[in-house]
């Protein structure tokens, strides 16, 4: 089959590799009809998340069920299906718990409780590197599901691949900003970050019952696609002090809450480069730590960003003075999917608007460069094998 193989930094190409076979009684072989670049790829590519060997790519992705293992019963050949980019066996302590990207069964070779940068890694991701599990990802013809039973959802054949294709990753890691932060209504949520993960967040924020909704983004054509799709205010940081924009906009408290969909790729100068090599830092906390100057005193900070290595001169005394709420991490696809999926059916939210290309698969270097270097004011690339 063709698939989108990572070789080293910066190189990624569309491959012919094995054909992927059921492995285990709970897999499921997917045909994969949309699969989507998502920002967390381009920290493999940027060399930001390690991977030494070639890796199939991808973790956001749909299809059809080709063929299920004996211990699927609930799904079969044909079904249309979403999958939820962290692996998740379904009984384990944090599965049962809604934490299903620390799940203990999926990444056994790297897993652990500490955390730490190699060893001690949470539960596994679709094509995110040996350190979470080393399974092939789904920018490919075809994908093995694990834990299928568990994770796959039928997907009502009303419904566009577009329609609901984000309900693999962005659109939950989205929601998951704000509801970690738990917005009831009335709140002032600011959002770093216009990508295709701070859009979702935008989208989930108006939800949940936010009053006032501000994006911040470097680049202006993000900030015109927020503010089209989402009706959002903008901010942009080479133009004003967003910090400084949002105390005027809130009576000088700042946001209530503030969410980095940023991450380790933030803008950076020289010498914020020059820092990280000598701190054996891995990008910026730049976006984090805008968020933590811009929200109120005792308001909350979410993180759906991804971060890879530890940081020197973590501001921990503004957290402490300031009386912050912070929550960090991969969003609990399993525990999120139903409900989004039926706010879809239902038209409350419409997803496919952040779109901005669609190319074959045979085109997925092409959209990597292009995708990395926001060239043709793009947003989000879907890829169809």
């Amino acid at each position: 089959m063709k698939a989108a193989v990572f070789h080293k930094i910066g190189d990624i190409s569309v491959d012919t590799v094995d054909d992927p076979k059921i492995e285990q009684a709970r897999d499921a072989l997917i045909r994969v009809t949309s699969t989507a670049i998502c920002g967390s790829d381009l920290h493999i590519y940027d060399g930001f998340f390690p991977q030494l060997k070639d890796q199939v790519m991808g973790h956001e992705f749909m299809g059809i069920i080709e063929e299920v293992g004996p211990g699927v019963t609930n799904l079969k050949k044909g079904d249309r299906v979403v999958v939820p980019f962290p692996i998740a066996c379904g009984s384990c302590f944090f599965c049962t718990h809604g934490l299903q990207p620390h799940c203990e069964n999926s990444n056994p070779d790297h897993y652990g409780p500490e955390g730490d940068l190699v060893s001690g890694r949470g539960g596994a991701l679709f094509g995110y590197t040996d350190l979470y599990g080393g399974y092939p990802g789904g920018q490919a013809e075809y994908v093995r599901v694990p834990f299928a039973d568990y994770s796959l959802r039928k997907v009502p054949e009303i419904l566009t691949d577009e329609q609901v294709l984000f309900l693999t990753d962005i659109f939950p890691t989205g929601w998951s900003a704000i509801d970690w932060a738990n917005v009831k209504g009335g709140e002032t949520v600011a959002i770093f970050g216009s990508g295709p993960v701070g859009l979702m967040a935008q989208k989930a924020a108006w939800i949940r019952g936010a009053s006032r909704v501000i994006a911040i983004d470097p680049l202006n054509y993000r900030l015109a696609r927020a503010k089209q799709v989402n009706k959002v205010e903008t901010l942009n940081p080479h133009e004003v002090d967003v910090v400084e924009a949002i105390y005027a906009m809130t009576g000088g408290r700042g946001a209530d809450v503030c969410v980095d969909a940023v991450g380790v790729e933030a803008e950076r100068t020289i010498l914020d480069k020059m820092k990280a090599v000598i701190n054996l830092e891995k990008g910026s906390i730049k976006a984090m730590e805008l968020c933590f100057r811009a929200v109120r005193r005792g308001g909350v900070v979410t993180v759906v960003g991804a971060y890879g290595s530890p940081y020197d001169n973590f501001p921990i005394h503004r957290l402490f003075d300031k009386g912050l709420s912070l929550r960090f991490g991969q969003a609990p696809v399993q525990n999120y999917i139903d409900e989004l999926l039926g706010l879809i059916e239902g038209g409350k939210v419409v997803l496919d608007d952040i779109i901005s290309h669609t190319l074959p698969l045979s085109e997925a270097s092409r959209a990597y460069e292009m995708f990395k270097h926001k060239e043709d004011d793009c947003v989000k690339v879907v890829l169809k094998p």
